[in-house]
C-alpha cells in the first residue's frame, strides 16, 4: 500500500511566518475522515493595545497607523471614529468625505498588491510574483503602475504614502490643495481601463469549485454607500442589525490553548467572515454601474460563496474604488478649518471600518483629561482565524489522496483567500505530512 492510501494521518504545518504574528495548522486524519484541526497562531506580544494605555488621545491615528504598513489608513480610520465618538466630536460631511477619499487609495494599492503579487501565482502555479512575470510581464507591469495610482492618493491627502501623518482626531491637520487632488484625478481616470484590465484578469484564473455558507458580517455605511468608511452598523446575511456599540455584546475575542492571538467569534461561539465577500454580498446593490457591468461581464453574480473568487471581488471593488475617488475629487472643495474642536473628557467610544482584508473595530476608555484607560483592537485576521481553520479542514479532506507538495501548495492558497498577511503571505507554509 503507497503511503497515501493510508487511512490515518496526520498532517502539519509547522510555521505561517508572520501571519499577524507567527503560527502554524495542523490536522488530524482517521479513517480518511478529517477529526481534528488546529490554526495555531504564536504570535510574540506586540503591545499596541498596552502602548496606547496612559498616551494621549490625539496619539491613537499615528500609534495604531504602525500596526500595518500596507493598511495604516485602515486603523486611523477606526480609531478617530472611536475617539470621536467617547469625546463627543461629530464631523463635517467635507472632513469625511477626504476620508473616504483616503481610504479609496488604500483600497486600490492594497487588493492590486494582494491579488496581482501575491495571490494570482498561486492560480497560475508560479512560486512567486517574480516567476509569474516572466510569462505575464503586462500583468505585473499594469499591476505595478495601478498601485502606484492607489498610492499616489494617499500621499496627496494623508501626507506621504506609508502611515500617513495628515489624520487626527476631529479631521485633518491640513486640507490639502484642490490643484493637487486634481493631479491625482488625472491619473485616475487613466486608470479605470487598467482597472477593467484588472478585472478581467483575475476572472481568467481558474478557482476550484468550492462553496460555503459562511455567516457574513460587514459595516453597513449610514449614507448608503458601499461599505469603508464609517461603520456606525454591523450587519450580517444572518439577520444581524445591530449599533458598532454592540459588537462586544455580540461577539467575542478568546484565547485558544494552541495559539497566543486572540480568534473572534460570535457570543453563541460561531465563526463569521469578514471582507470581500461579506461586503459583495451584503452591499452588492450600493456598487457603482460600471463595477456592476464589469461582474457581470465577467460571471460575478450578486451572490459569491466561492472564496477563491475574492481574488476578482477585490479587482471589482478596486475599480469601484478608483470611480469613488474621482467622484469624491470631482465634489471636493477646499475648507477651513481643517478640523473640529476637541475638547478632553471622560467617556468610551467605538468606531469600525473596512479594511481590504475586512472589518477593523476599535474601542478606547478615555480619562477626563483625554488620556486613554483602555484600548481594545480588533482586527480582521483575528476575526476570520476560525473561517480560516474551518476553511483548511473541509478542503483537506477533499485532497488527502494527493502528493504531500500538493497539499502544501492548496492549503496556501487557501490561506491567502483571506490575505492575512500583506506582507509575507508568499511561500509561509512548510508542510510536514506524517501517516500511519
Amino acid at each position: 500500500m503507497s503511503d497515501v492510501t493510508k487511512r490515518d494521518k496526520t498532517i502539519k504545518v509547522d510555521m505561517l511566518a508572520r501571519v499577524e504574528g507567527e503560527g502554524a495548522f495542523k490536522v488530524e486524519v482517521k479513517d480518511n475522515k478529517v477529526v481534528h484541526t488546529e490554526f495555531r497562531i504564536f504570535e510574540p506580544p506586540r503591545f499596541f493595545e498596552a502602548f496606547l494605555q496612559g498616551r494621549d488621545h490625539s496619539e491613537a491615528p499615528d500609534i495604531t497607523a504602525r500596526i500595518c504598513g500596507i493598511c495604516p489608513v485602515a486603523y486611523q480610520m477606526s480609531s478617530v471614529q472611536a475617539m470621536e465618538m467617547a469625546l463627543g466630536i461629530e464631523v463635517s460631511q467635507p472632513i469625511k468625505d477626504l476620508r473616504r477619499l483616503l481610504y479609496c487609495g488604500e483600497w486600490i494599492e492594497s487588493h492590486v498588491l494582494h491579488a496581482a503579487m501575491l495571490h494570482a501565482p498561486d492560480f497560475l502555479g508560479y512560486a512567486s510574483a517574480l516567476d509569474m512575470a516572466k510569462d505575464h510581464p503586462d500583468v505585473v507591469k499594469l499591476a505595478l503602475e495601478y498601485k502606484k495610482i492607489g498610492n499616489s492618493i494617499v500621499s496627496a491627502v494623508g501626507g506621504r504614502e506609508i502611515h500617513p501623518i495628515n489624520v487626527k482626531v476631529g479631521g485633518w491637520w491640513k486640507a490639502p490643495p484642490k490643484a493637487k487632488l486634481r493631479e491625482v484625478q488625472e491619473n485616475l481616470k487613466r486608470a479605470l481601463d487598467m482597472a477593467e484590465a484588472f478585472v478581467d484578469f483575475t476572472a481568467s484564473l481558474d478557482f476550484p469549485d468550492k462553496e460555503r455558507d459562511y455567516h457574513m458580517v460587514c459595516i453597513e455605511e449610514p449614507n448608503g454607500l458601499y461599505p469603508m468608511y464609517e461603520g456606525t452598523r454591523l450587519i450580517s446575511n444572518r439577520g444581524l442589525d445591530i449599533p458598532v456599540t454592540e459588537f462586544n455584546d455580540t461577539f467575542d475575542e478568546h484565547h485558544v490553548k494552541q495559539s497566543n492571538a486572540l480568534q473572534g467569534r460570535t457570543r453563541d461561539g460561531g465563526a463569521y467572515l469578514t471582507g470581500p465577500l461579506p461586503r459583495w454580498n451584503l452591499a452588492y446593490d450600493k456598487l457603482s454601474d460600471r463595477a456592476k457591468a464589469a461582474a457581470e461581464r465577467v460571471g460575478l453574480g450578486r451572490e459569491v460563496k466561492n472564496p477563491y473568487r475574492s481574488i476578482t471581488v477585490r479587482a471589482v471593488e478596486s475599480l469601484y474604488a478608483v470611480e469613488e475617488a474621482i467622484r469624491l475629487i470631482e465634489d471636493y472643495e477646499e475648507f477651513d478649518p481643517a478640523s473640529m474642536p476637541v475638547t478632553p473628557r471622560a467617556g468610551t467610544g467605538m468606531g469600525a471600518s473596512e479594511a481590504p482584508r475586512g472589518m477593523l473595530f476599535h474601542q478606547y476608555t478615555l480619562e477626563p483629561d483625554g488620556a486613554i484607560a483602555k484600548a481594545q483592537i480588533v482586527p480582521p485576521t483575528a476575526q476570520n482565524q476560525p473561517s480560516i481553520e474551518e476553511d483548511l479542514a473541509e478542503y483537506i479532506a477533499d485532497i488527502l489522496d494527493r502528493p504531500d507538495d500538493e497539499i502544501q501548495w492548496l492549503c496556501e492558497q487557501t490561506i491567502r483567500n483571506y490575505d492575512p498577511c500583506i506582507s509575507c503571505a508568499t511561500h509561509f507554509l512548510d508542510l510536514t505530512i506524517e501517516r500511519g
